[in-house]
């Protein structure tokens, strides 16, 4: 999987999923602009990614406004005169349930998750159009996103959100060739480490222990590095068919997600359906095809 030549900027990539994003990109030949809001942790992780021998400049920014978007495709054209990928990493948390989550909490996530793709992706956009070459930009979405998770709505929101985006900039940037994907990935991160039944198993990672089959295939959970490879792979042109796609990828688990679609249609005669008439539908027809909610965790091994 040859990157040389090509020129990726990976927002939030000082450290978890990002850094192991942007140090596979570079591993595979490309030159990574790597983003953090910490000067400190960006030029660690452009120090880690040169002295594996690849190639990397920090540009320190918060991801969220026009102005910062910009400042990191200019970055990416100062420094090696072009751009080809862009990652759209970067996030926080502002875990808390609906009754307690503030105005800042939602708007702070939105601000960083939502808004910061869409600010990241137009610049990039509006760079690749006019090389004239294509390009592949990568979201990064999220099982919240895909499924909801307690206390999470502004997360949740915002990852159902990118996947959208995702499916619209497929179709409106296919006529340029550059590919949009989301990809819906499960490691070990400060993102994880506090969910109760991903626990153990952040905790053997943190202490360099093998992971069960059950952790790393049926919950689809690893280290960053397991899921950076389908960041690369997306990023190459061996991935210039795929586009308007959600890959979920973690630990051994590679999966690609549906759309949001009809299980179960029925039809009134002429007369549209009143309430009653819905009413007496829903328990023979569509009781039984109610969707569930939050991640379905597979039985454990005995």
């Amino acid at each position: 999987m040859d990157l040389t030549g090509k020129v990726a900027v990976v927002t939030g990539s000082g450290r978890g999923l990002g850094l192991a994003y942007a140090t596979e990109l570079a591993r595979h030949g490309a030159a990574v602009v790597v983003n953090d809001v910490d000067p400190a942790v960006a030029e660690a992780a452009v120090a880690s990614i040169t002295a594996a021998g690849g190639t990397a400049v920090a540009e320190v920014v918060a991801v969220g406004s026009s102005e910062a978007a910009q400042a990191l495709v200019d970055r990416a054209v100062a420094e090696f005169g072009r751009l080809d990928v862009l990652v759209n990493n970067a996030g926080i948390l502002r875990d808390t349930t609906l009754w307690k989550m503030t105005d800042e909490q939602f708007d702070a996530v939105l601000t960083t998750h939502l808004r910061g793709t869409f600010t990241c992706t137009r610049a990039a956009a509006v760079r690749m159009r006019e090389q004239g070459e294509g390009g592949r930009i990568i979201c990064i979405g999220s099982p919240t996103g895909q499924v909801g998770n307690f206390g999470q709505t502004n997360y949740a929101a915002a990852k159902a959100g990118i996947v959208g985006m995702v499916r619209t900039w497929a179709m409106e940037l296919a006529r340029a060739e550059i590919t949009v994907n989301a990809v819906v990935p499960v490691a070990a991160t400060a993102m994880t480490e506090t969910v109760p039944f991903l626990k153990p198993y952040v905790d053997a990672l943190a202490a360099g222990d093998p992971l069960p089959a059950y952790a790393r295939q049926e919950l689809g959970f690893g280290s960053p590095e397991d899921a950076a490879g389908l960041v690369a792979f997306l990023a190459s042109d061996a991935a210039a068919g795929i586009t308007g796609q959600a890959v979920g990828i973690g630990g051994d688990r590679l999966a690609l997600w549906t759309h949001p679609t009809e299980v179960v249609v029925e039809f009134a005669d002429g007369t549209g359906w009143s309430p009653d008439a819905i009413a007496d539908v829903w328990p023979q027809r569509f009781a039984a095809a109610h969707q569930t909610v939050g991640q379905q965790l597979p039985e454990p091994p005995q």
